[in-house]
Parts: structure tokens; sequence; C-alpha cells
């Protein structure tokens, strides 16, 4: 097969596509024809040697991504047969080896891709999607609510946005560049502001005041404005802080307004034995009844090293995805 590999920890450049042997499922686990291969901006801090949340560093060489999806083409000891041929979409945990035309992982952690989503799709939602799920599940959306949404082009906010207007809120998108902003406004929003403007924030004041949940994954002066508008008892959910660097810094956080969503919190909201799974089977039930659809920009595997930089750069829309 072929497949990126990473050799020593640095810029993207570092990634290599070269052939490399056949992963072989062990028992329990199956291979993976992969038809898309998901790329997380935590991928990104893991190349230069970041740990993030995994439990220590990845050991090199590595082939990385945890995110794969495509076409079961071989099993190990004790898989049902049924699973051979089916379309299928897993998240990987913390080992890597998504990043190749075959991939292997543990049935536990397989899904069948709903029909109506292509490989591309099923992957966006089985990471980001499921994020998004943990996220929404933070706020009680209706017609009433006025949601305000900064990095509203990214995945997690292409599909925030869309559970918040299907939920009959009124909403607000933020993002960076005019073409960005057209797509949110593409996406339903019923307000998209490029924050890039000098005066973005006058584009605004209409709702001060009135804004009822913030969805924050960037933090910095632009939380802080957004934090301003918000109505008595408004609520600044924070998932992120990506003005502040993936590797560093810190969130913009109210005593008695923000409240930070990730990691165990996100977990014990989501309840049952497995938390992940349950947000990854709402994400994916979500898609498939049409209610989500994730944004996709796509580049070939050989790319990946370009597709490093466009994430890194906050060039790209949507979730980033590589295609062996």
């Amino acid at each position: 097969m072929h497949a990126i590999r990473l050799y020593a920890f640095g810029p993207a450049e570092n990634l290599t596509y070269e052939k490399a042997e056949d992963p072989e499922p062990g028992p329990g686990q199956v291979r993976i024809a992969v038809a898309a291969a998901g790329v997380h901006l935590m991928d990104t801090a893991l190349r230069e040697g970041e740990t993030g949340p995994a439990p220590g560093p990845t050991p090199l060489p590595t082939i990385p991504g945890r995110e794969v999806a495509g076409t079961v083409e071989s099993l190990g000891e004790g898989v049902d047969a049924r699973w051979l041929g089916k379309r299928v979409v897993a998240h990987l945990g913390f080992v890597p080896g998504g990043y190749a035309e075959l991939a292997v992982t543990d049935l536990g952690r397989l899904h069948e891709t709903p029909p109506d989503l292509d490989h591309a799709q099923a992957v966006a939602m089985i990471g980001t999607g499921r994020t998004a799920m943990g996220i929404a599940q933070f706020a009680d959306l209706g017609p009433g609510s006025v949601v305000l949404i900064p990095a509203a082009a990214g995945g997690i906010g292409t599909l925030l946005v869309q559970y918040a207007v299907h939920a009959g809120a009124t909403v607000i998108g933020l993002a960076g560049g005019a073409r960005k902003a057209a797509r949110v406004r593409e996406n339903g929003a019923d307000l998209a502001v490029d924050y890039r403007e000098p005066l973005w924030a006058d584009h605004l004041e209409t709702y001060r005041g009135r804004v009822t949940h913030v969805f924050d994954g960037v933090g910095g002066a632009v939380a802080r404005t957004a934090v301003g508008l918000l109505a008595p008892g408004g609520r600044h959910i924070v998932f992120g802080w990506s003005a502040e660097g993936i590797r560093g810094g810190e969130p913009y956080l109210v005593e008695g307004v923000s409240e930070q969503v990730l990691g165990p919190v996100m977990m014990q909201k989501a309840g049952g034995p497995d938390p992940l799974r349950t947000l990854e089977l709402r994400a994916l039930a979500e898609a498939a009844a049409g209610r989500l659809a994730p944004a996709v920009q796509r580049f070939p595997l050989a790319e990946a090293a370009a597709a490093h930089r466009a994430l890194e750069n906050r060039e790209t829309t949507g979730k980033v995805v590589l295609e062996p």
C-alpha cells in the first residue's frame, strides 16, 4: 500500500508519501480499504511532537491519522464474516495509521456508514461530528434562541450552524474572510460577518443584549466581543481557543457566564458506558436524517503536507479529508 510516513517531528514537509507494508488485522480486528482519512488540527500538533490529549509522545516512525472510512476488505480471527465488504467508518482513538490506503482497527470501533453518506462525509461526522454533538448538548435551543458562532465556516462551526438553524434559532456566524462568510450565509445563518474587517463588530450592534448562546472555539478578542453581546442569563459555551494557538494559551472565561465543555465534562454529559460512541452514533444519525451535512475539503493522500499547511494557515473550509 501507499501511506504518509513521519520519521521526524517538525514541519508539514516532514510528511512523506511512500510505499509501506500492508497492516494485518489481529484477533477481533478488521482491515479497511481506506477511501477517506480525516485530518484534525490536533494532527498538526502531534506532527510537531506535542502529546495533546494522547498518553505520551507518538513513537516514530509513524503513519498519522485517527479517522477513516472505507470498505472492510479483510477480517481478523473471531470477526463475523458479515462485516466483509461493509462500508464503514471508525475513529481509531490514540492508535495512528489513518493516512494510508489500508488501516486496521478493532471491531468495536466500527460503525456502518449510512447509505446516503459518502466516505468523506462519514469521516467528518465520526470525529468533528461527534464533537459538535458533544458541544450542542449543553444548549437547549429553540425559536427564541439567538446563537453566535465564531469560526462558523470550520468543520465544527458548519455543523453547529446547521444544528441551531434546524432548532429554529436565529444564527449569527463569524468567519475569517469574505469567501468563508459567504459559505456561512449559504449554510443558513441569518447573519454572516467577516471578523477580519476592521469594524466587523459594528455589524452586531443590533444583537447587543439579545444573544442567548455563544459557541466559542476561538477565544481572544473575538470571544470578548461575543460575550459582550450576551443577554442577561446568556451562556458562553467554550470548546477551544484557537486564537491562542493549539499548543498554548488560555481560554477567555467570564465567571458565571462561561462554561468549558471539552474532556470529562462532555463525556459525563453524553453518558452511557461509552460516551464517545454515544456521540458518534448521534452524529451519524443526524447526518443520515439530513439534518446535518458536513462541509468537506478534499486533498489527495499524497498531498497530506499541503493539507496540513492549509489547515494551519486557516485556508480551509469545513473538514479536511485525504483521499487515496
